[in-house]
C-alpha cells in the first residue's frame, strides 16, 4: 500500500517559511523542526520545509526557473513498491536505504519530476492514518 506522507517545498530558509505557512494556516510548526527541515503538520500529510543550497525562487510560469517540490509515499514494502512504479514507468535515481531497511529512494515520474518512495523507522500505520514515534 502507497501513501502520500509529505508535500516538501524547497527554500532558502525553512524555519521563516515554516512560520509563514503556520500563521496563513493557522497550525503549530512541528517540534524538532530546525534549519534544514521544518515541518506542519495536517492529519496524516505534513507541508516540510527542506534547505536548499543557491535557491532559485520560482518564476512562474518562467520555464527557466520552474516549480520546486517532490513527494514521499510511505511504504511498507520498499521493494514490492519499486517494482510496481518501475512498471508504471518511473525510473531509480538515488538509493538511500541503509543497512537496517529504512531510508528512501529517488524516482523521477514517466516526465522527470521526482518523488520517493520511504521507510522510515517509528512509522505506526492505524486506520487513521500514520503514527510516528515521539522522536521524529
Amino acid at each position: 500500500m502507497l501513501r502520500l506522507t509529505d508535500f516538501i517545498i524547497d527554500c532558502p530558509d525553512t524555519m521563516k517559511l515554516a512560520a509563514f505557512y503556520a500563521e496563513v494556516t493557522g497550525r503549530q510548526v512541528k517540534a524538532g523542526s530546525d534549519e534544514n527541515w521544518a515541518g506542519i503538520r495536517f492529519g496524516e500529510i505534513e507541508l516540510a520545509f527542506i534547505r536548499v543550497d543557491d535557491y532559485r525562487a520560482p518564476q512562474w510560469p518562467d520555464r527557466e526557473h520552474p516549480k520546486q517540490f517532490h513527494l514521499d509515499f510511505e511504504v511498507d514494502d520498499i521493494e514490492a513498491e519499486q517494482s510496481r512504479v518501475l512498471a508504471l514507468g518511473a525510473t531509480l535515481r538515488q538509493d538511500s536505504i541503509g543497512p537496517d531497511g529504512f531510508g528512501w529512494r529517488v524516482y523521477t515520474d514517466p516526465v522527470g519530476h521526482p518523488f520517493c518512495l520511504c521507510r522510515n523507522n517509528g512509522v505506526t500505520w492505524t486506520e487513521q492514518g500514520p503514527t510516528w514515534s515521539e522522536s521524529d
